[in-house]
């Protein structure tokens, strides 16, 4: 069974950074899809950004295009979400999530392995 440890959330003020890390056991995401989704308090779980690593783009929500980075170390089995010019509407518990690559993304479902999720908080 893949395991997904999630690391880097916090509290930051509007503007600022953060960097949230997933690192997986084994070498799974090689062959993987690797997505991070968000859950706000009394919201539906929703998609952010992924990245497979077979040459593909990153693939991000429009709502933070042009702000989040989505990358990866292989050699790390770790994959990092960089969040830039947060919002204090980026406020969720973030969650990354693996699977077998599909070349889909967004679909919750899809995935199969899932970290254990880390609190972002943006104050205004």
């Amino acid at each position: 069974q893949v395991q997904l440890v999630q690391s880097g959330g916090g509290l930051v003020q509007a503007g600022g950074s953060l960097r949230l890390s997933c690192a997986a056991s084994g070498r799974t995401f090689s062959s993987y899809d690797v997505g991070w989704f968000r859950q706000a308090p009394r919201k539906e779980r929703e998609f952010v950004a992924a990245i497979t690593w077979n040459g593909s783009s990153p693939y991000y929500a429009d709502s933070v295009k042009g702000r989040f980075t989505i990358s990866g170390d292989n050699a790390k089995n770790t994959v990092f979400l960089q969040m830039n010019s947060l919002k204090p509407e980026d406020t969720a518990v973030y969650y990354c999530a693996a699977k077998r690559h599909t070349g889909t993304y967004s679909y919750l479902r899809t995935y199969d392995y899932w970290g254990q999720g880390t609190q972002v908080t943006v104050s205004s």
